[in-house]
């Protein structure tokens, strides 16, 4: 989460590899099943790659919203001075240094929600921003950028330390996964953090149509 853009923010986590990210209980409205919380405590670029292609759903009522993974950026503060903890512990950041797998929202621009995933080990403020979705199930407009993916998904600052293991939002695999060619590069709109600007934090799907700021996909690393 960039401090001056529609960022994000991450950790790392002392527990590896993509093979500790266990499928949770089966939901038996779409045959997919939601991550267990080990997957959140891997480390935060292991989480921020292993996002892509997966479904984020947020469920009010008998509503719910559903939308694929495509674009996710990775901070690792405090050390990161693009992430917001890189000031340390404050009323408002306070969830990232929370336990990992629960919702880190926060307010910008006086119009804008972004939803972040905390993740690695308890006390290291780290988290990954999701950035953008393609729309599969009751999305309201676009969800091309982190606040417009706040706002089609209907998420603001009251799912601010929500527990995504829960029943109202969270993340799952899906039940026919699409393989997915994932694409790196810096992240948005960071430039004032120096030389932590150019880190290649950045993940996407390289075939998605749904990914925010395309210019950047010429920077791209396999």
């Amino acid at each position: 989460m960039g401090r001056g853009t529609l960022g994000g923010m991450p950790r790392a986590g002392k527990t590896s590899g993509v093979n500790a990210a266990r499928p949770r209980v089966p939901d038996g409205a779409t045959g997919s099943c939601r991550l267990d919380p080990v997957f959140y405590r891997q480390r935060t670029l292991t989480v921020a790659r292993a996002l892509i292609g997966l479904h984020l759903v947020h469920r009010a009522g008998t509503e719910r919203r559903i939308g694929r993974i495509v674009e996710t950026e990775a901070y690792l503060g405090p050390a990161d001075r693009a992430a917001h903890s890189a000031r340390g512990r404050t009323a408002r950041t306070t969830v990232m240094f929370g336990p990992p797998g629960h919702a880190y929202v926060y307010f910008i621009y006086g119009m804008w929600h972004c939803l972040n995933v905390v993740t690695g080990d308890e006390g290291v403020p780290h988290a990954v921003l999701l950035r953008a979705l393609e729309p599969l199930a009751g999305l309201e407009g676009r969800a091309s950028g982190p606040g417009l993916l706040c706002r089609a998904m209907g998420i603001d600052r009251r799912h601010n330390g929500l527990d995504l293991c829960g029943d109202a939002l969270w993340i799952e695999r899906p039940a026919t996964p699409r393989a997915v060619r994932i694409g790196r590069s810096a992240r948005i709109g960071i430039d004032y953090a120096g030389e932590w600007a150019a880190r290649p934090w950045r993940f996407f799907d390289r075939d998605s149509a749904f990914v925010s700021g395309q210019p950047a996909r010429a920077l791209m690393r396999s």
